[in-house]
């Protein structure tokens, strides 16, 4: 396949497979710079999803007619991609979830719940969305266990030499972030996990913004769970994955209970259904498994190398531009970046930065991007943030720049 840098008609040709890319936004051409928050959704998926509930939607693992049949083919063919794309050992390692969230709390209440004692220690990072801080806090305080947390320096780095010391006979679970929501900062999560597999520890991994950023080898990384949310990956809202070594979720219970998580219930007890089905109670996202699984055939047809190499350029014309806007200062600057940029503008509060850009037909995230922690490392109340895709273009990025400039213009009257 042909590099996609300076390739503008076959980026013309992926930006017409997102219709909502052909839209206005407050009577400009719409400029989509939040892929971080979510990704858009390209024809392919829509499709899928119309076709399902056009053509053969029913309910499934229930019934023997036709169509119920079919939409459990098509629900469960979705596992089985979702399993080579992430290149699991069994198509039970994979369950779908609501999301990054849901998965992760899965990992906490399923798994930490029933497996650490009093004075077990977990380790995090400074630099953790929300959703892999909260049900570790939680459990930490139900349990009496100890949370202890991998800084970070000044560039949005973790400080390598701090984690080995927190390492201890204590540690049990290490969970992170692959990259960064609010700073792009890419981890070497392979050598944090190897390190922690050298005495026992079970690893996690928040693959939120990798998946969409990276080539995700769960044998390679050696980790023994991931998570990651399918809206980050060009799919629907409301569906995501779990994956987990088969012999750890073998051993697990359900924290959600209820119908078809069961192979069997009497008044006097209940027995649980064999994986994946134990952990995917009530009425699945059928719709959502199938549009995720049209988004991953999608994802693979662009070819990978290119969409991260193509990716990779536009981080380094973004970050070039920007930086020659004196009063912009970049928040992490890390040398392993992926496609992610936020930054402050002096004395201007993000929110006004982000209204003003939407007047313009630009849309990106202010706040502070569900890590309230990293502000703090950093001393500042949120940031502003755009983020790349694939489907972005350096006009989209001028037309920032150009909008950025509008705002100082405007704060400077």
């Amino acid at each position: 396949m042909n590099s996609l840098i300076n390739n503008p008609q076959e980026i013309a040709q992926i930006r017409n497979d997102f219709p909502i890319l052909q839209t206005k936004m407050n009577g400009k051409p719409f400029i989509y710079l939040d892929s971080a928050a979510s990704t858009q959704k390209p024809k392919v998926v829509i499709d899928a999803i119309t076709d399902l509930y056009t053509n053969y939607y029913s309910n499934i693992h229930r019934s023997v007619y036709h169509y119920s049949q079919l939409s459990t083919e098509r629900y469960e063919n979705a596992r089985e991609i979702i399993r080579k794309f992430i290149n699991a050992n069994r198509f039970e390692e994979i369950i779908f979830t609501s999301g990054a969230t849901e998965s992760l709390n899965l990992i906490a209440y399923s798994y930490a719940r029933f497996n650490l004692q009093e004075g077990d220690e977990i380790i995090i990072t400074e630099m953790e969305h929300h959703a892999n801080i909260v049900p570790w806090q939680q459990l930490a305080k139900e349990k009496n266990l100890i949370l202890k947390y991998i800084p970070i320096n000044e560039r949005g780095e973790l400080v390598w030499e701090e984690y080995a010391k927190l390492l201890s006979p204590r540690t049990k679970i290490v969970s992170l972030v692959h990259i960064s929501n609010s700073l792009g900062t890419i981890n070497p999560v392979k050598e944090i996990f190897a390190k922690a597999k050298k005495v026992g520890v079970v690893t996690c991994l928040d693959a939120s913004q990798s998946i969409q950023h990276t080539q995700i080898d769960v044998q390679d990384l050696d980790c023994d769970f991931l998570a990651f949310s399918g809206h980050k990956l060009y799919g629907p809202t409301g569906i995501g994955v779990l994956y987990g070594k088969f012999d750890l979720l073998d051993k697990m219970v359900p924290f959600k209970t209820g119908g078809d998580m069961i192979k069997s219930v009497t008044l006097e007890k209940t027995i649980f259904a064999d994986l994946p089905e134990r952990f995917e109670a009530g009425t699945q996202n059928i719709e959502g498994a199938i549009g995720l699984a049209a988004a991953v055939i999608y994802f693979q047809s662009l070819g990978i190398d290119r969409i991260l190499e193509y990716e990779n350029h536009l981080l380094n014309y973004a970050t070039e531009k920007i930086m020659e806007i004196p009063e912009v200062k970049i928040i992490g600057t890390a040398e392993k970046k992926a496609s992610i940029i936020s930054f402050i503008l002096e004395d201007i509060h993000p929110h006004d930065i982000g209204t003003i850009l939407d007047k313009q037909g630009i849309a990106i995230r202010t706040g502070q991007h569900c890590t309230q922690p990293v502000m703090k490392c950093f001393g500042i109340p949120a940031t502003a943030r755009a983020s790349l895709a694939f489907y972005n273009t350096e006009e989209d990025i001028n037309v920032l720049i150009k909008g950025l400039k509008t705002v100082i213009q405007t704060f400077n009257v």
